[in-house]
């Protein structure tokens, strides 16, 4: 695992990479409240023994001056438009998780000549109208569990999922925040940006753009309850979302929509990912990522 800071779109971005030569490259986006180390699991599950691996850390941000929640849909883009430009790939296979997997999808209907195929894990939760009051409760609680933020940063630098930890990434996180060096919680402007966030990305007109979503791509649904006592994205509209989508096939994998990045889903998603590259991969060669 090497690890990796650029400058593009006028911000720092950190990212990691699990470099196998000869294997095709694939782009992992992750959710909006984890970073890059989120999947973990899939490369402790051998992902990388079957693909040259990036994925940019679209939380932390480096050291830039802008809020990493308060970004819109179309800076997102552009940071990852600048990221495979650096990179040298002309057209990239995209794996997205939840917001990662929107993400994914935007740029696929509006950068079509940018984005070869898409692998979407549990990334339509747009579609569930109850998609906002489940997810707000998991934002919150940043900024009511935690008296100081050193707890819950000491919890990430042990946890043994967590591969992606720098010492440098703390001030990362505390500028995510607004967290003070002491620890003491202030005014979190951030927790209400993420909020709102999520509140916009369920009234975004994802129906029209998963229309406009033309590359062939697959859709992972974990049916584990996440809150709310349903998942986060439930099989009825996981299955409206594969119809609005031109070229796209439906799997399900054990968990919830974090615990499929680990353990049994961890190891499915990888098979399904590795056969729907052998599907696609005679497809995508002729628009084949730059070396």
């Amino acid at each position: 695992m090497l690890n990796h800071k650029i400058k593009t779109n006028n911000i720092h971005l950190h990212y990691i990479e699990y470099p196998a030569l000869g294997k095709p490259k694939l782009i992992l986006l992750h959710g909006i409240t984890a970073n890059a180390h989120a999947f973990d699991g899939l490369v402790k599950r051998g992902l990388n023994k079957y693909f040259h691996l990036y994925s940019p850390d679209l939380r932390g941000r480096g050291q830039s001056d802008k809020p990493a929640f308060g970004y819109s849909m179309e800076e997102h883009a552009q940071d990852i438009l600048g990221f495979l430009d650096y990179l040298k790939i002309e057209k990239a296979v995209l794996c997205g998780h939840s917001f990662g997997g929107l993400l994914s999808v935007y740029m696929a209907a509006n950068f079509p000549e940018r984005v070869a195929a898409v692998i979407l894990l549990d990334a339509a939760n747009e579609m569930n109208p109850n998609a906002a009051k489940m997810l707000i409760p998991t934002f919150s609680r940043l900024g009511v569990l935690y008296p100081s933020y050193d707890v819950y940063l000491r919890m990430m630098k042990k946890s043994p999922q967590n591969t992606f930890w720098e010492e440098a990434m703390e001030s990362y996180y505390r500028a995510d925040v607004h967290i003070g060096v002491n620890g003491i919680t202030q005014t979190n402007s951030n927790i209400a940006n993420i909020t709102a966030m999520a509140v916009g990305l369920t009234s975004m007109p994802w129906a029209t753009i998963f229309e406009h979503v033309h590359q062939s791509c697959v859709l992972v649904n974990a049916l584990g309850i996440y809150t709310c006592d349903e998942p986060l994205l439930p099989m009825r509209q996981a299955k409206k979302a594969v119809k609005l989508l031109e070229d796209c096939t439906y799997e399900e994998v054990e968990g919830n929509h974090q615990t499929m990045l680990y353990g049994k889903g961890a190891e499915q998603i990888v098979g399904i990912i590795g056969n729907f590259y052998n599907k696609i991969k005679d497809k995508v060669a002729a628009t084949e990522m730059a070396s």
